[in-house]
């Protein structure tokens, strides 16, 4: 279970790297992305009036009011540290236990990013982009107390897409 810094008195140890990343990446959208976005929202809606589903058409409402309010809002800037002891994200501490394993994938300019493992099977994935730094000394650092899953070449299927269609 992650520590909250603020409420817990927590011995991080040394930090050894630290950064400011935003909460979540906000994509400039054009004209057309919100056309098209208009589009796909209200060809569902009308799929979800004519089939007389009306629970989809309260999802499809709530998922437009959601995306608008999301690209409305401006992104946190969250701190992330990695220390002796574990990893900083935001005001939460998780310890190397906490942690299953680390990959990178890192395919400038698009794709520069650590991923954890997390044990928890609520929140099963951490996501941290690593901004300007070097990959080869946070690997080297975090493969003394996390096992590397060099099984993860690419990003996960919904970070591709969350990237390729800017949501």
């Amino acid at each position: 279970m992650p520590k909250d810094l603020l409420k817990e008195n927590v011995a991080i140890g040394q930090i050894i790297y630290e950064w400011w990343l935003e909460e979540y990446e906000q994509y400039d959208h054009s004209r057309r992305w919100y056309l098209v976005a208009m589009l796909v929202f209200a060809a569902l809606f009308a799929y979800a009036l004519f089939t007389q589903n009306y629970l989809f058409v309260l999802i499809i409402v709530i998922m437009g009011i959601i995306v608008y309010l999301h690209d409305m809002h401006t992104p946190l800037k969250v701190y992330f540290a990695i220390t002796e002891t574990g990893i900083i994200l935001g005001k939460k501490f998780y310890r190397y236990s906490e942690l299953s394993n680390f990959w990178i994938i890192y395919n400038p300019p698009d794709v520069k990013n650590l991923y954890f493992t997390l044990s928890n099977i609520v929140k099963h994935r951490l996501q941290v982009p690593l901004m300007n730094y070097d990959p080869r000394p946070v690997r080297d650092y975090l493969n003394r107390y996390l096992a590397e899953d060099l099984t993860q070449e690419e990003e996960p299927l919904s970070d591709r897409l969350a990237r390729v269609f800017k949501i």
